[in-house]
């Protein structure tokens, strides 16, 4: 009967500890920035459920040494051992499988992230054609629309010029939302990096290489983009505006640009 009990009450542990777990996770949501790309969710996701896990094995442990500590602790004089878990196979093969498959399913999912985030112009590590999606971003929201723009990204110490179709050339990146947009990267010096933390995008810019980055925004807004490599003195420095438009607003401000002109 006292087994019996001990099982329930090792199950209900567990429960109540899984659903901590998840709001725990949940919660990750609203610790990182605002979404504004189709892309940033999974990466969100992912960020969530690494959350989950870790709030998860930590509740665990701490719950079972706390346990321990209140009922199980031994009597004054007593010096013997305890039970010797190194001998149960069952103990050994569910702390060796059980993280091992995390781990492979993380590296599943993150690959397939990587996958989605469609950046060319870099020389694959590994090929798995077996976990790659044939989906893309676009795919995650019904009312994206097909490639709009191509604009060009060129970093130097210490400034971001974005050269747009008809050869407008801004130190302001515009991007139209729902529209998935091509950016094309280059650096004239050393190696940058082209982070904007609402988009879930963090690219180094190698000079002689041509890196192109297809994104999705959803969210119209202002943001920062800021070089996340050490490129020299003041690099962090190295700043410009990002806009998310509407059609209309983006079609407004490549006029008023030319006007400008």
């Amino acid at each position: 009967m006292r087994k019996i009990f001990n099982s329930l009450l090792l199950a209900a542990f567990i429960a109540a500890i899984m659903i901590i777990a998840r709001w725990i996770g949940h919660q990750a949501y609203s610790w990182m920035p605002t979404q504004a790309t189709a892309e940033a969710k999974r990466v969100d996701d992912i960020f969530s459920f690494l959350t989950s896990v870790g709030a998860f094995i930590f509740l665990g442990i701490t719950g079972i040494i706390g346990y321990s500590l209140l009922t199980c602790r031994a009597p004054r004089g007593d010096w013997s051992h305890g039970h010797p878990a190194r001998s149960d196979a069952r103990i050994e093969i569910l702390w060796t499988v059980t993280p091992t498959l995390l781990v492979l399913w993380l590296a599943a999912q993150s690959y397939n992230i990587y996958q989605q985030l469609d950046i060319e112009g870099l020389t694959p590590i590994v090929h798995l054609h077996i976990l790659e999606e044939p989906a893309t971003a676009a795919t995650v929201k019904s009312d994206i629309n097909q490639l709009a723009e191509n604009i060009e990204v060129i970093a130097k110490q210490w400034v971001w010029s974005f050269r747009y179709p008809n050869n407008i050339v801004s130190n302001e990146l515009h991007v139209v939302v729902n529209e998935r947009t091509r950016l094309n990267l280059h650096s004239q010096d050393v190696i940058h990096g082209f982070y904007i933390p609402e988009f879930r995008l963090k690219q180094d810019i190698v000079p002689n290489r041509n890196i192109d980055i297809v994104l999705t925004p959803t969210q119209i807004g202002k943001y920062r983009l800021r070089d996340s490599q050490f490129s020299g003195t003041d690099f962090a420095l190295m700043q410009a505006d990002v806009y998310v438009d509407s059609s209309e607003a983006y079609s407004q401000w490549l006029s008023q640009t030319v006007k400008g002109k």
